[in-house]
């Protein structure tokens, strides 16, 4: 299949450290503002890589759900590949790519789960055949076709009918806390802007800019 040559050249907007704020996820902050404001569809899909045991990457979108000063939150079953990965090797990279604004964020760290308590309030604030079909479903498992699953949420809806759907044992929330963040800016001639914001032994934030 041969791919036409687009020759794009990219020049929306630049990224100077004077422009920084003064930690990551200020910046994420303002970054993603922007991203919700020019009407990027779901600003907050993110490309989330992982390595398995048997030293194999797998990637796969998922949505983050929450950022603060601890780091980027997403859910999942813990039994799905992933959940199984992240067990194996606490350790990811997520990636958003605002391709529309010429921009990427790119986070790598270590990854812990977050709390059952938060894990609790975030699942019960989902629409109830989100929180349905987190029983239905045995994430990543072979089946023999939809009328399986189909069927198994049938079973799960009859079972929670009239009452509150519990937190299932198998689901909850992972926290990627970075090490670095990197924030990039195409720019002209291929000499894009990357400014990287790296954690010290002291916990203190150092920016760092990469050749393009």
């Amino acid at each position: 299949m041969a791919l036409a040559d687009m020759r794009k050249d990219y020049g929306l907007a630049g990224l100077l450290e004077k422009d920084l704020a003064k930690n990551p996820f200020k910046q994420f902050e303002r970054w993603f503002a922007e991203a919700e404001a020019a009407k990027i569809t779901e600003p907050n899909a993110m490309t989330l890589a992982t390595v398995g045991r048997d030293g194999h990457p797998a990637a796969r979108t998922v949505l983050l759900k929450a950022c603060d000063g601890r780091g980027f939150v997403f859910y999942t079953n813990y039994e799905s590949r992933k959940g199984r990965e992240l067990a194996d090797h606490p350790s990811a990279t997520l990636l958003f790519p605002w391709i529309a604004m010429e921009r990427q964020v790119i986070a790598e760290g270590k990854v812990t789960r977050v709390s059952r308590e938060e894990a609790e309030v975030y699942f019960h604030s989902r629409p109830r055949a989100s929180q349905l079909g987190a029983w239905a479903s045995p994430q990543s498992t072979p089946i023999a076709g939809r009328a399986v699953i189909e069927e198994s949420y049938r079973v799960v809806e009859k079972k929670y009918e009239g009452r509150e759907v519990p937190l299932p044992p198998q689901w909850g929330g992972f926290r990627l806390v970075p090490e670095t963040v990197e924030f990039w800016q195409g720019r002209r001639s291929r000499l894009h802007d990357r400014l990287r914001y790296r954690r010290e032994n002291g916990g203190d934030w150092v920016v760092e800019r990469l050749a393009p």
